[in-house]
């Protein structure tokens, strides 16, 4: 009996030392320059073999968070149906006379389903070496499949398709929005940002992150917990693996994705959108804030972003947040000055001849306005009056009225250190300039003639819309700034908040303006509307009240004007701030920054009812 078992053990280990040294042979040995391997592998070594034999898939949903309005509405992520093929072998010869017409008959089908003919779908199916969804042309979203094809495609029986719900991130109802911004593969700041999360395996280095707006301020969050895929097991030589078939898999965390709402109005951005691109404002922006917090109702900026095509990212920047010379709109900030160091008041009375008489300075007006007061002044934008206070001011005077109203910083919301889930200082709006009165103030003389032109907008002065916007919601508030919001909270998928960003003020260092001089500069706005260079706009569904501007720039060498309007509405219970910018316009043009503006007040008026 011993003997037996131990001829038995000896036997196992025999067959057992066989299988190792075989395998040890496929380890150690290529498959190709051998012609026995080559024979029997089918000139394919097991390894190349074992990598074909795999797990082919492709991804349904990132898996990212989407972005809602302050109603809830969807700006980011739909789901539609979309055609997936698999690199499947497309055999056009059969064994089986049967099965080859059963084949042809099928794909005769899809073809028409797909609105293409029967080669063009096979010469596409056979050129594929991974998933693809299909598309249309040269459409860069998968083929949208309606309620009719969904249905027909139900009664085909072909290898390698499948109908999928796939997560579109950009909604087809409507354009991208700047403030929201894109996402994109970027490998450099990946490996910059994430180091750690890409060697884990958190990460990978061809996935798509946020690359502008809020896609990249709250990219860390926005990433979620894995993306959804379809998988599709084949063989060596590409066949489907039987009994294996399709399998969806993904992270399954009811946490995730997450759900960011913002202050946007879904619609009412949409409202404007549309008005401002019949008109059109070719380049330029326009911002509509709270009126009493600052939040931001709209943002709009043009030229419209393409997500789907970023091959220009200068051009369709949010202008929204990016610093222009503001020209007259400034002014608010001049007469401010002047009022809080009381080398002026609104009464006394100025004479405008159409020169100034020094620096080559003259008002727009020919031969000038005559005597007119201080609000006069503001009312008519005469630069005469406004030279003539701002040489009265010190640098320093202006510089720090300025930085009481908000101008010279980014305004948008921002923490200066970590907080709840975010695990750095987070600025919403990441791309926003600061803008600028002087370029250095302890380094540039300011002189008279540096004093004159600043104080008009002109020079080296630089405000952005949301600044502009937001200098009307602080005297709106008696002096107080506050930090235009873009994001209400952000909720868990389970619609657990995560989040809150709440409203706040940005107190200046050295404070803020007085409340009458506020009060003053309001009325100032209303006589601009009234009887000043904005009376064109006077009849509508609001009174509003507000100020214009016209900045002297140059592009390209060639002489060009950015047209402004900044105010609210309506004017006796103000509801909405709200700043236009047209830039690069001709000279001599008349103001379409003004005329847009009482276009978006009336939406707004109506939106409102």
């Amino acid at each position: 009996m011993k003997r037996r078992i131990a001829v038995i053990g000896l036997l196992f280990v025999f067959i057992l030392s066989g299988f190792i040294a075989r395998l040890a042979w496929l380890q150690l040995t290529p498959g190709y320059g051998h012609k026995n391997a080559a024979a029997a592998m089918g000139r394919t070594s097991w390894k190349r073999m074992s990598v074909m034999q795999r797990e082919r898939n492709l991804v349904l949903d990132s898996g990212r968070g989407d972005f809602v309005d302050r109603n809830n509405r969807s700006i980011t992520g739909e789901t539609y149906y979309t055609l997936a093929l698999f690199p499947v072998p497309v055999n056009t010869q059969f064994e089986d006379p049967e099965a080859e017409q059963n084949w042809h008959r099928n794909a005769r089908q899809l073809a028409a389903i797909l609105n293409v003919t029967e080669s063009e779908l096979v010469s596409r199916w056979q050129e594929l070496r991974e998933p693809s969804f299909w598309h249309k042309g040269k459409e860069k979203l998968p083929y949208r499949l309606s309620d009719k094809q969904l249905q027909k495609l139900t009664q085909l029986h072909l290898n390698g398709v499948r109908a999928l719900p796939y997560r579109n991130r950009y909604l087809t109802a409507f354009a991208a929005k700047q403030a929201i911004g894109y996402i994109s593969q970027h490998p450099e700041h990946l490996e910059l940002a994430y180091s750690k999360e890409l060697v884990s395996g958190k990460r990978k280095i061809n996935e798509l992150i946020g690359g502008s707006g809020l896609e990249k301020s709250l990219d860390d969050l926005l990433h979620g917990a894995g993306a959804t895929s379809v998988s599709y097991f084949t063989d060596g030589n590409k066949g489907p693996l039987l009994g294996l078939n399709y399998r969806v898999t993904g992270p399954g965390n009811p946490y995730y994705p997450l759900q960011v709402q913002t202050t946007l109005d879904l619609e009412l951005q949409n409202r404007i959108e549309a008005y401002i691109d019949a008109i059109p404002l070719k380049e330029g922006a326009v911002v509509v804030l709270d009126a009493n917090n600052g939040d931001i109702v709209a943002m709009i900026s043009r030229p419209q972003m393409e997500p789907l095509q970023l091959d220009n990212e200068k051009e369709w920047a949010n202008h929204a947040i990016q610093a222009a010379v503001p020209g007259s709109i400034f002014k608010l900030v001049t007469e401010a000055a002047a009022l809080e160091a009381g080398v002026t008041n609104e009464k006394e009375r100025f004479t405008c001849n159409g020169e100034y008489g020094k620096y080559g300075l003259s008002c727009w007006k020919e031969g000038g306005h005559g005597t007119l007061t201080l609000q006069e002044g503001l009312a008519q934008s005469c630069n005469i009056v406004f030279a003539t206070i701002a040489e009265r001011l010190s640098a320093e005077q202006l510089q720090r009225t300025a930085a009481a109203l908000g101008i010279g910083k980014p305004a948008g919301w921002h923490s200066e250190r970590a907080f709840g889930p975010f695990r750095h200082p987070l600025r919403l709006l990441g791309e926003e300039e600061a803008g600028r009165l002087f370029p250095a103030l302890a380094s540039v003389k300011t002189d008279g003639g540096v004093m004159a032109q600043s104080a008009i907008g002109q020079r080296d002065v630089l405000m952005t819309p949301l600044q502009a916007a937001n200098l009307v919601v602080t005297l709106l508030n008696h002096g107080r700034v506050m930090e235009p919001r873009l994001v209400r909270e952000i909720r868990y998928a389970n619609g657990q908040r995560m989040v809150t960003m709440p409203a706040k003020s940005a107190p200046a260092e050295d404070g803020r303006i007085r409340p009458a001089t506020a009060r003053k500069l309001l009325r100032g706005m209303e006589m601009v509307v009234d009887h000043g260079t904005g009376r064109s706009i006077r009849e509508g569904a609001w009174a509003v009240a507000g100020k214009s501007g016209t900045a002297e720039i140059t592009k390209a060498g060639a002489p060009r004007v950015n047209q402004w309007f900044t105010g609210y509405g309506p004017a006796r219970k103000p509801r909405y701030a709200v700043a236009v910018l047209a830039e690069n316009r001709p000279p001599g043009s008349s103001n379409q920054a003004t005329a847009l503006f009482r276009g978006v007040m009336d939406i707004l008026a109506l939106y409102a009812r």
